[in-house]
């Protein structure tokens, strides 16, 4: 049974390709630790393609952020760059593309997502996150 308690987690992660691992795993195990199964392939996914993003298209940290609340998870990428994420393509544009998927998997597969601009002490940045609505 889920928690209906809101919760937040935050990890932060090095730019690392192998720390989009831990990030998809600690996505499975805070779910499940939390009674969230049902949510927990979908969000996997969808923690795992925003994680990548951030780690392969900039060069500084990022962090990983999953929130519950009201029956909605979210979950939420920082990375250090400004810039906005590219525009998601239809998901049949991409069958045999090499790159590019990531935004059209959280697209197809979140209930809504989007982007905001950060800046914490000078420093500017954003926020990739996407929501997943328990049934």
């Amino acid at each position: 049974m889920p928690d209906n308690e809101p919760w937040e987690y935050s990890l932060y992660i090095p730019n690392d390709p192998r720390a989009v691992t831990v990030c998809r795993r600690t996505v499975r195990l805070i779910l499940t630790m939390h009674g969230l199964i049902s949510l927990v392939d979908t969000a996997e996914l969808l923690a795992t393609e925003l994680a990548s993003n951030a780690v392969r298209h900039t060069k500084g940290p990022a962090a990983l952020r999953l929130r519950w609340r009201g029956g909605v998870l979210r979950i939420g990428a920082w990375d250090a760059d400004p810039e906005p994420p590219e525009p998601p393509s239809k998901l049949g544009d991409l069958v045999d593309a090499e790159e590019g998927r990531g935004l059209a998997l959280v697209r197809a597969c979140a209930d809504v997502w989007g982007w905001q601009p950060l800046t914490r002490n000078g420093n500017r940045g954003k926020c990739v996150w996407c929501e997943l609505v328990a049934a």
